[in-house]
């Protein structure tokens, strides 16, 4: 089994890159985010085109070669100790190919996001690094809890989660052990077939989305069916699943943890064995709680749920 590296912890005065490699942001939106990384004693470093608007379709930070060149400068910066993502969107796959770790397997240093930045993640994972699947800067704006980011710094600081949950009417009982995979739901499906993918032999694989039909959500969890992922992992977790389906006719459309989409989940993957823990607080939700992709976790499931990596 190949090990996974962990990056070293941060320390106060460590400078924090942030870049955006996939949508456009406004320097409002980052600005609490950014003050947050100042009042933890952390430096944070903005990239070139961390404001750069590109329209093509989508507004995305910067053309592909404008992103590409703040990525992999934030990768190889030995004075950079880790780098957080602006935001996810759409955008990740265009950079994927044109990742440069010369000087990052030398200095690994922690990527830090979610949603879009599932597939930065995923890459990283297959070259032997770990990264944390968590807030992005930009969702400081938003409302989210604080804790969602004191745990982000936590792990920064060379802390692992512990997470205790209530159980789940979909929890499937049992306990698993296995390095943690997976991210975006939609990102995975996007990568499957790739050599980019996660290898899912004997993991625990995690996912979360947002904004999707419930028939796209269904189609998703079918292609990992029919490339055999429920057949290689050894546990599987569900974050967060929000506005799903149509806004005018589904009644839980702002809820964390759609109870349909749940229901869709729990009865493609029923006749499967494996441990499975429904409700977890990590996603397109305001308590958006870290998770280490690539750090081996413990998941026990009976009337109260344990995660622990």
């Amino acid at each position: 089994m190949k090990k996974i590296i962990f990056p070293k912890s941060l320390k106060k005065g460590d400078k924090i890159a942030i870049i955006s490699p996939a949508g456009a942001v406004d320097e409002t939106q980052l600005a609490k985010g950014i003050e947050m990384i100042k009042n933890k004693g952390f430096e944070p470093v903005l990239g070139e085109h961390l404001y750069t608007k590109f329209s093509n379709g989508y507004n995305y930070a910067g053309t592909e070669q404008e992103r590409i060149k703040d990525i992999n400068w934030a990768l190889n910066d030995d004075e950079i100790s880790a780098i957080w993502a602006s935001r996810g969107g759409y955008g990740c796959q265009h950079l994927v190919e044109h990742l440069k770790l010369k000087n990052f397997t030398k200095n690994p240093k922690w990527y830090i996001g979610y949603s879009d930045n599932t597939v930065i993640q995923s890459y990283l994972l297959k070259k032997g690094f770990a990264s944390i699947h968590g807030q992005t800067v930009k969702t400081s704006s938003f409302g989210v809890t604080e804790e969602s980011y004191d745990l982000v710094f936590d792990i920064l600081k060379g802390k692992r989660p512990k997470y205790s949950l209530k159980s789940h009417q979909f929890n499937k009982i049992g306990s698993a052990e296995g390095k943690l995979v997976g991210g975006n739901l939609a990102l995975i499906y996007a990568l499957l077939g790739t050599k980019y993918s996660f290898d899912f032999k004997d993991k625990i694989l995690f996912i979360e989305d947002i904004g999707e039909n419930f028939y796209a959500l269904d189609r998703m969890i079918m292609s990992l069916e029919l490339a055999g992922v429920f057949n290689k992992i050894a546990g599987l977790i569900v974050g967060g699943m929000i506005n799903m389906g149509d806004e005018k006719e589904n009644k839980q459309y702002e809820e964390s943890f759609d109870e349909f989409a749940y229901k869709l989940i729990s009865d493609r993957t029923s006749k499967y064995h494996f441990p499975t823990v429904f409700g977890f607080p990590n996603g397109h939700i305001k308590d958006n709680r870290p998770l280490i992709i690539g750090g081996m976790v413990k998941m026990k499931v009976e009337d109260k749920v344990k995660i622990e990596f």
